[in-house]
């Protein structure tokens, strides 16, 4: 299949680059408003330099959307006006109102998909299989300050991955009510999901930059880091004691053993496969809707 890639940025580039490996991909093709990004993506990537997106659209298959939110919607409604297939990089579009309409537009037979990039990394289906019986949840994701997203909230832009793997990998379809307390920089939310407590933090003030996963089960904690994909399973102390004053403790840790890989390619080939197979992607338009919706609501709570 031949795929295009609108948008040149960090996400956009890597798009390039990764589609250009792949042996499912044909031609690369790239556009962005700015030529002489595109011209340098297509120098490292091997990728072709159209000159407009309606010539890119003529050319390709799919198409991977990483303009900035603000461009989603008119962006997306044209390309999947085009006929043609679209991954378009979270969030879905710029509100909520903006998805519904984008999703009643999307024509039968065409694949749409959204980059939730987290929901790739192998962390999150090994913790789904042996996370049997959660009774606590934490998420935090926090990040030094950064200039790259200037048009998104700290919820759409880095809570809003939690969110999905919370509300659509782990508990889909589940009851939820929570609470939520922040500013720009900072957001907190506490809640449940099924019988499920939960607690979610976002921050652009850290000064380490952190992406971990923490649950409490009956007898055992589980901790996961999505940066280094690694999991960790605690089990209940064998000896918990206070001797001379000093407290002992013994635990059985165990490494679970995950095959590491690099989350944007195994998404990005998941997508060319649902769209030459014809069959729905993995992150689908009313799931990216949900956790626009829960970070509209989220949003509404902090700004209170």
């Amino acid at each position: 299949m031949d795929v295009g890639v609108i948008g040149v940025g960090i996400m956009g580039r890597n798009h390039a680059r990764i589609y250009s490996e792949l042996k499912e991909v044909g031609s690369t093709y790239v556009f962005d408003l700015d030529t002489k990004s595109a011209e340098a993506v297509a120098a490292q990537t091997g990728a072709e330099v159209c000159s407009s997106m309606e010539e890119l659209l003529r050319k390709v298959d799919l198409v991977s959307l990483a303009v900035p939110t603000r461009f989603h919607f008119e962006t997306a409604k044209q390309v999947i006006g085009s006929g043609v297939h679209t991954l378009i990089e979270k969030p879905i579009c710029g509100t909520a109102a903006e998805a519904e309409q984008l999703i009643q537009e999307i024509p039968d037979g065409i694949v749409v998909g959204v980059g939730h990039i987290e929901r790739f990394n192998p962390i999150v289906p090994e913790i789904r299989r042996i996370a049997t019986a959660p009774q606590y949840v934490a998420f935090h994701r926090h990040n030094p300050a950064s200039g790259r997203i200037t048009d998104a909230s700290i919820i759409e832009d880095l809570m809003i991955h939690d969110i999905d793997i919370l509300f659509n990998a782990f508990f889909p379809d589940k009851e939820y009510s929570f609470s939520a307390r922040g500013n720009g920089d900072i957001a907190h939310v506490l809640g449940s999901v099924d019988t499920t407590s939960f607690y979610l933090s976002a921050s652009r003030k850290s000064a380490k930059k952190i992406r971990s996963i923490y649950i409490e089960e009956e007898d055992r904690t589980i901790e996961g880091d999505f940066m280094t994909q690694e999991i960790f399973v605690y089990r209940k102390p064998e000896t918990y004691d206070q001797t001379n004053g000093l407290y002992r403790q013994e635990n059985i840790i165990e490494k679970v053993l995950v095959n590491k890989v690099e989350p944007l390619k195994v998404e990005l080939q998941a997508f060319v496969r649902a769209a030459r197979d014809g069959r729905p992607f993995d992150v689908t338009p009313e799931q990216g809707l949900l956790n626009l919706r829960i970070c509209d609501a989220i949003r509404r709570e902090t700004s209170r």
